[in-house]
């Protein structure tokens, strides 16, 4: 099993990837620390070895004055500035994603699903967002905000907005592929009434031509490569272009590409041990008639 980047390694691999970049940039200049210390109007030296080993983050103003110092062009000061942002974005906890709530959260990542062209969801533990009933959705809100101890109430709207947001599916122009262990078919997170409605909609959800429902069957045989296939985190893939994984303490956004590369690797090797079709129909529909009356 190949081992995923950790939220905090990830995010400090972005910040030790820039920290070179000013390094290098410093160096190409001619500038000794002090010298550019100096000239960024700095006390010391401290400051720039802190930046440039990645134990201190730059601000955007400092990052402007270093670049200024160095004389860097303007296009290459905003491609830095851009890289900042995505580094600085890249692990935030549920903390700072919830500070306006839960319906703000949902909006926050809006624009990133009306955007998509390919979506690749993998899971492993809840039916998608996408894929969910406002049952299942409620039910599934209403827990983050007991276990996070969220004090802003407003689930009915974020609900709302997840609700809203699964007219993206409709689109002509985008491929939405859900990859599904079967347990997460099984997990009764929700009273039964719920699960059964949310397992209903994914049949009529299935036979939308945007989207693609595979399931990895129990008795998948993991083996077929020679070597195990394990199970991964739930991680959604937008393009090849940006990984989001979302794990207990927070929301992991991946952007470079070695790192999205893994994320690709492990779909590819998951993918072939999932059933599409009246087959993966055939285990919704098993994990329903189990459900008590």
């Amino acid at each position: 099993m190949a081992s995923s980047p950790s939220p905090s390694s990830s995010a400090q691999a972005a910040r030790q990837r820039l920290a070179d970049q000013l390094r290098e940039i410093r160096e190409d200049a001619g500038l000794t620390g002090r010298k550019l210390a100096e000239l960024a109007g700095w006390h010391g030296v401290s400051k720039v070895s802190k930046i440039e080993h990645a134990a201190r983050p730059i601000s955007p103003e400092d990052l402007r004055a270093w670049c200024r110092a160095c004389n860097v062009s303007p296009g290459r000061t905003e491609e830095l500035l851009a890289e900042l942002r995505a580094a600085a974005g890249m692990w935030v906890t549920y903390k700072q994603l919830h500070r306006r709530g839960l319906k703000g959260a949902q909006e926050s990542v809006r624009e990133r699903y009306e955007r998509a062209r390919l979506m690749r969801v993998y899971s492993n533990k809840v039916i998608p967002g996408l894929l969910q009933t406002e049952g299942y959705t409620m039910a599934a809100l209403e827990a983050v905000q007991h276990e996070q101890a969220i004090e802003v109430d407003d689930v009915a709207g974020a609900v709302a907005e997840r609700m809203e947001r699964r007219r993206v599916l409709h689109r002509s122009d985008a491929r939405f592929v859900f990859l599904l262990e079967e347990s997460v078919l099984w997990y009764r997170t929700t009273p039964p009434a719920v699960h059964a409605e949310q397992l209903r909609h994914l049949l009529a959800v299935m036979l939308m031509p945007s989207v693609l429902i595979a399931v990895i069957p129990r008795t998948a045989d993991r083996t077929v490569s020679g070597w195990g296939v394990w199970p991964e985190e739930s991680f959604t893939m937008t393009e090849f272009a940006q990984v989001n994984v979302e794990l207990v303490s927070g929301y992991l956004t991946i952007v470079q590409p070695d790192e999205i590369a893994m994320y690709v690797s492990a779909w590819e090797r998951l993918f072939p041990l999932a059933v599409v079709g009246q087959s993966a129909e055939r285990l919704i529909l098993q994990a329903t008639e189990a459900l008590p009356p």
